[in-house]
């Protein structure tokens, strides 16, 4: 085992991680009182929009994967909003666009996060409504220290809010000035918000009803009227600098429901792995599976040369079909079980080679020639640009110029119940705080593109093919595993990288989160401007200058990261014997893992 920069929690009892110390102590005592993995998810995930504000928020997303005690395989809870009526191709256009903004009111979908909670609450957990909102409460009332990612991200654009977005500059300065680091900053309206909600609801009877009434509240009731009375006056500024009216209505937003589906999966040397379908990018790992499957990988040390750069150009090839084929299925033809078949695979695994590739290489799959062409046309046109006010979805804000990001929640409890789940969007920087709510929306509409004919060509009633990505798998002994991260179009490098350790030899999730990482800019980005770095590779420095020396020798267009300063991991594993165990990163020094 490597060195550890913390223990592994081990324990029977429960496990949370979270990438927010606070948010994982509020899970902890949800199983603590009684509650379930489901329970604690929730708390978990409201008490995270509170202390990473920059991260997401009430109005953003949710994608989860839940598997709930005894069960073969995870559920999906999708509550990733599609686009709304108003949004269309020839709007988008008339308003002089050729690129959805990446911030302002254009860029949003109906916010799908809160009933996805609310799905996952009244079917699975088991306490009340009043119960997973309360720490949530407390801490929008009374304060938590800012983060120095909170700080920064206020502090950058203080002048931006007070300014164009007043609603903002009165939520995160109400003082005049970007909080310091550790200081405790507030929400009170967030506050008010829930505490009314919890109000409005408290004279209905029966734990079910009370939260099915508080999924009205919010989409057809006080919150949805808030958003739908602001947003038929408001003309923000957007990323592309110009001040623009949104389409999203009350309308759209009575009309959602979170759901259920089932989940994508592969297996890889004994083991299965679940994701979300293809209007999330999860299956890209598995693809990535698949193509290492007869590879000599395993060989390899996972610090060496030989591994970073067979796992590079896997990501490349399976990202290229991400962006060629990936959308909402609900509203696409797309060549899914191909693409996620053995076979096809084999195809592609043809094209690696010993060094490293500056193509966009999408398959090209009879009766879809088209899509390949034009996602290859795409990368083309977007070699570089900048990123505008609020635009963008950085890993990590100090190795690119960009704001916003993600969050991720593992849990499972004693009694094998398991929750991964990767909450994003509406964070402080996407779009204007809707006055009286605390919140502001989302701007996942980015994701998609003004071109017709495409899986992500954007169209009313369409899912955004999102980043976000949770994961589950099983080991070949039994052993379940829920893990994620934040992190935009890194998320399934970073996982995919944390997995091939736990398969090949390293068992302690701790180890296996702590070692050096890299990724690849490469591909297309799903963010405003949607940028490409052709044969880009990102590395930390610890992988060492014999490593990196090597990399730079077979093509790759390396970029040193500092030690510690790439990925945001948690992991959490139950064993078949019932032993829990969970870890998170050390990286930014906030994520945290608990556990008895």
């Amino acid at each position: 085992m490597q060195f550890t920069t913390r223990p592994e929690i081990a324990g029977t009892f429960g496990v949370v991680a979270s990438t927010h110390w606070i948010a994982s102590a509020v899970g902890m005592s949800m199983l603590e009182r009684g509650g379930n993995a489901f329970d604690a998810a929730v708390a978990t995930g409201f008490t995270l929009q509170v202390v990473e504000p920059h991260l997401n928020g009430p109005l953003g997303d949710l994608p989860a994967l839940i598997r709930p005690a005894g069960a073969d395989q995870p559920t999906v809870i999708c509550g990733q909003g599609p686009a709304p009526a108003g949004a269309t191709i020839a709007h988008y256009r008339a308003e002089g666009l050729d690129l959805v903004p990446g911030s302002g009111l254009l860029a949003t979908v109906i916010p799908g996060a809160f009933d996805a909670w609310m799905l996952m609450l009244r079917d699975h957990g088991r306490l009340s409504l009043q119960d997973v909102l309360e720490p949530a409460i407390y801490y929008a009332e009374n304060g938590h220290p800012a983060l120095p990612g909170v700080s920064r991200t206020i502090a950058g654009l203080a002048g931006f809010f007070a300014d164009e977005w007043p609603s903002s500059a009165a939520t995160w300065m109400p003082d005049g000035h970007a909080p310091a680091p550790g200081i405790l900053i507030r929400n009170p309206d967030l506050a008010r918000t829930w505490t009314r909600l919890l109000r409005e609801t408290g004279e209905t009877r029966g734990r079910a009803a009370r939260i099915d009434a508080a999924r009205r509240a919010f989409y057809q009731g006080f919150v949805a009227e808030a958003i739908d009375s602001y947003l038929r006056d408001a003309a923000v500024a957007d990323s592309t600098g110009q001040h623009r009216r949104g389409v999203l209505t009350g309308a759209d937003l009575a009309g959602y429901a979170a759901h259920y589906e089932p989940p994508r999966h592969t297996t890889h040397h004994g083991w299965t792995v679940w994701k979300t379908d293809v209007w999330g990018q999860g299956p890209s790992l598995l693809q990535s599976l698949n193509l290492l499957e007869h590879t000599d990988l395993a060989g390899h040390d996972p610090s060496s040369p030989e591994f970073v750069h067979l796992v590079t150009e896997t990501m490349k090839l399976s990202f290229a079909d991400r962006e060629a084929y990936y959308g909402d299925p609900a509203a696409s033809d797309i060549p899914a079980d191909l693409l996620l078949s053995k076979p096809y695979a084999a195809e592609r695994r043809a094209l690696l080679s010993d060094t490293a590739s500056t193509e966009q290489r999408p398959g090209t799959i009879a009766g879809h020639e088209k899509l390949a062409r034009a996602a290859i046309e795409r990368a083309a046109r977007h070699l570089s640009g900048a990123q505008g006010i609020g635009a963008g979805e950085p890993t990590m804000a100090h190795l690119r110029d960009r704001r916003g990001d993600t969050v991720h929640l593992d849990v499972i409890d004693a009694e094998g119940n398991m929750v991964s789940a990767t909450p994003s969007g509406g964070w402080l920087q996407s779009s204007p705080v809707i006055p009286g709510l605390g919140m502001p929306l989302n701007s996942r509409a980015q994701m998609f593109w003004l071109d017709d004919g495409l899986p992500t060509s954007l169209a009313p009633g369409r899912r955004p093919r999102t980043t976000l990505s949770p994961s589950m798998a099983q080991g070949p002994d039994g052993t379940g595993y829920a893990f994620g991260t934040p992190g935009g179009d890194q998320q399934d490098q970073w996982q995919l990288i944390l997995l091939l350790r736990l398969v090949h030899g390293e068992p302690n999730l701790q180890a296996a989160i702590d070692a050096p990482l890299f990724y690849t800019g490469h591909n297309q980005s799903s963010f405003y401007p949607h940028d490409t770095q052709p044969g880009h590779l990102m590395i930390e420095h610890s992988f060492g200058a014999d490593t990196i020396d090597d990399l730079r020798a077979r093509g790759h267009r390396v970029e040193i990261a500092d030690p510690w300063t790439v990925g945001r991991l948690t992991a959490a594993a139950r064993n078949p014997d019932g032993l829990l165990r969970a870890a998170a990163t050390p990286r930014l020094m906030q994520a945290y893992a608990v556990g008895r």
